[in-house]
């Protein structure tokens, strides 16, 4: 409200998130996954004790910590590969952990990507062929999920690497093809499990600036783990697991 006229200068400018990011349609990005109480066992060992965790859409969340804090089974739990002991994943409304396996099974190919440390491509298919695969899977005719699969190529530096199997690839360029097979469904959220671990200090940030380059063009949300400052320096947020529970934004 103005001192001279008396008339408020408020308008309904939506608010933010933490990163100063707004909807189009005004507010927040909305969460995708959340976890909530998350526990999980493994005999006498509790890897989870009671997480609380979300990511939005569209954001970049670093999971850091020590060599056995939990930090890799919050991710298979968020991914629904491995079933908590106690809490909730909730992904778009609908919690993981009480669909059927074959309906987890069913979002982990439609809705979600995946990066590992080794990249775990099918090494008797070809570099196009295994970024085709996930499209395969879900009964895309071989020529479109294929034509599909070709437009990474240029856009992950890759050109003139289609048909080459991994074995006959770099360890980057092989990890650039299971970027590309992590974003070719355009998937909700990318689950990337220490995804530079096993390359060199350059590849890793060529993998790393590719990754997060397509996910933010795509919209889609990264859940990454590891334990370089340098990886994490691309997410827009951290938090840190120790000990099985979360420290730092989790929003």
């Amino acid at each position: 409200m103005t001192a001279r006229t008396g008339v408020s200068l408020a308008t309904d400018r939506p608010e933010p998130d933490a990163l100063g990011r707004v909807e189009p349609g005004g507010g927040p990005p909305p969460v995708v996954i959340s976890a909530a109480g998350l526990v999980k066992r493994f005999g006498q060992t509790e890897a989870l004790r009671g997480i609380d965790f979300s990511l939005a859409r569209g954001e970049i969340v670093a999971v850091m910590g020590p060599s056995g804090s939990g930090k890799s089974t919050l991710l298979h739990c968020m991914a629904g590969i491995l079933a908590p002991d106690a809490g909730t994943v909730t992904f778009e409304g609908r919690q993981i952990e009480r669909l059927s396996e074959g309906e987890r099974t069913r979002l982990r190919r439609t809705a979600f990507g995946f990066v590992f440390q080794f990249g775990q491509l099918v090494p008797e298919l070809s570099a196009l062929e295994n970024v085709a695969l996930p499209l395969l899977l879900n009964n895309v005719k071989r020529s479109v999920a294929e034509a599909a699969a070709a437009v990474w190529f240029p856009r992950l530096s890759l050109e003139g690497m289609e048909r080459r199997r991994p074995g006959d690839m770099s360890g980057g360029q092989a990890q650039r093809v299971a970027v590309a097979r992590a974003l070719v469904t355009e998937p909700a959220v990318v689950f990337a499990d220490e995804p530079t671990g096993s390359l060199d200090t350059i590849a890793g940030e060529q993998v790393m600036e590719l990754l997060t380059a397509a996910a933010a063009e795509q919209n889609t949300s990264v859940l990454l783990v590891t334990h370089e400052a340098r990886v994490a320096a691309y997410a827009q947020r951290e938090i840190v697991v120790r000990d099985g529970r979360v420290s730092g934004a989790a929003r």
